[in-house]
């Protein structure tokens, strides 16, 4: 099997390392901020630089290089110049959050990865470790790698901040946020098995001002703006004007 080490025993890295040790690969052990990485590319097949998007670079740049090893970086909005000078660059995104070690590692097994590099042999390693942890992949170009990492944000980020809004709501009117959280998840299986337009309900995608005004004057103020925004989004998937004043 395969040989790794890891630069950044953070959360991802802890955690593609247990990951990969599970699914048989050999590491080479961890190495953190206080280590000195210059010889860590040596006697590996595959180098991850699990380190903060800001110092992969200068990570990278104090590693030296070794012509048979490849090199990745775990971060979603980079490119692979980053990993200069090494030949054997590549990019591993997993699309998943990782809470911990102990979580994230079961959740990079299934996980779908967006995956780059500059050379075939490199690719053929990361699609290894892709179908090792019994993932999928796809592929995302340098030029298109921070509008990925953009929606990545939207559907996992921007997804926890919107129920966080509802946890306040719930909790202003005394229901459980699980009831409404059963209803989020039914709302995405509903755009897994038919898509967003099909999958989409409520006052803004029927037309129904009305309702929505009335929801309006019902929210505390600093609840209003988000709900104006998404109410907007939702007319706009149901192929909804936007009301005109006094509609």
């Amino acid at each position: 099997m395969p040989s790794f080490r890891v630069v950044g025993p953070g959360r991802a890295g802890r955690s593609l390392a247990a990951a990969l040790s599970a699914a048989g690969w050999e590491s080479a052990g961890l190495l953190g901020r206080d280590d000195d990485p210059a010889a860590a590319a040596g006697g590996v097949d595959l180098l991850v630089l699990a380190t903060p998007d800001a110092v992969i670079g200068g990570v990278a740049a104090r590693v030296r290089p070794v012509p048979t090893t490849v090199v990745a970086h775990l971060s979603g909005a980079t490119g692979l110049g980053v990993l200069d000078p090494h030949v054997l660059r590549a990019s591993l995104h997993p699309l998943v959050s990782l809470p911990d070690a102990e979580v994230g590692a079961r959740r990079l097994v299934g996980a779908w990865f967006a995956v780059a590099a500059a050379e075939l042999s490199a690719m053929d390693l990361v699609n290894r470790l892709v179908d090792d942890l019994g993932g999928r992949s796809f592929p995302v170009a340098d030029g298109d790698r921070v509008t990925y990492h953009a929606a990545a944000a939207v559907a996992s980020n921007h997804l926890v901040a919107l129920m966080g809004q509802v946890a306040r709501l719930a909790d202003a009117v005394g229901v459980p946020l699980e009831a409404y959280l059963d209803l989020a998840a039914g709302s995405l299986d509903n755009v897994r098995d038919v898509g967003p337009s099909a999958a989409l309900t409520g006052p803004a995608a029927r037309g129904d001002e009305e309702t929505v005004d009335a929801h309006l004057a019902a929210l505390p103020a600093d609840e209003s703006a988000t709900y104006r925004a998404l109410a907007a989004e939702a007319r706009r998937l149901a192929g909804r004007p936007e009301p005109g004043p006094g509609t």
